[in-house]
């Protein structure tokens, strides 16, 4: 079960608004660097969009974004979805995933990619807390009460559990 307060986004969330190329020379396991990747998650976001990481904080308040079509899409880079779980970020809930990021998201073991059945932008708005069965797919609105089905993670929810398809490759007795 993975609760927490929404972060909303629209549809074609790219990486470059997820983590700008200028910062794409942090190197995630350096643990300062991890963590700075985390301070600058979302910061190429329009001016629109409220601040993801408030001033003077390293994490978001929010563990949980509800996203639109199409997101991650753009440029190939891991450093995405390792920003988005160093922020704090548990789980991204879209209608759909660009494929590398989605595979990105699995490989690092950083966040849970999940696909909703239907949009979820006009159910949920950002600071919403929200509570995530991903046994049982379902997310609901605490806030609101209302209770949305979700996609199966499948076999994928084990690599992420596992922490990323190294740590279940080695897990698993595929590679030692």
């Amino acid at each position: 079960m993975i609760t927490g307060k929404v972060f909303l986004l629209d549809d074609n969330i790219d990486t470059d608004q997820i983590i700008p190329a200028q910062y794409l020379n942090l190197v995630p396991t350096i643990p300062e660097e991890y963590k700075k990747l985390g301070s600058l998650a979302l910061s190429g976001l329009p001016d629109s969009y409220e601040k993801f990481i408030k001033s003077g904080e390293e994490t978001a308040e929010y563990t949980i974004i509800i996203g639109g079509k199409n997101f991650g899409c753009g440029s190939s880079r891991e450093h995405a979805p390792v920003a988005l779980g160093a922020a704090g970020i548990k789980a991204v809930i879209a209608e759909s995933f660009a494929r590398i990021f989605f595979r990105n998201s699995i490989s690092t073991g950083e966040i849970y990619p999940i696909e909703s059945k239907e949009s979820l932008q006009q159910a949920f708005k950002t600071g919403d807390e929200a509570e995530i069965n991903i046994e049982e797919n379902y997310v609901k609105n605490l806030t609101t009460g209302k209770k949305f089905e979700l996609q199966p993670l499948g076999e994928v929810k084990n690599v992420i559990d596992a922490g990323g398809i190294f740590a279940y490759a080695k897990k698993t007795g595929m590679i030692s």
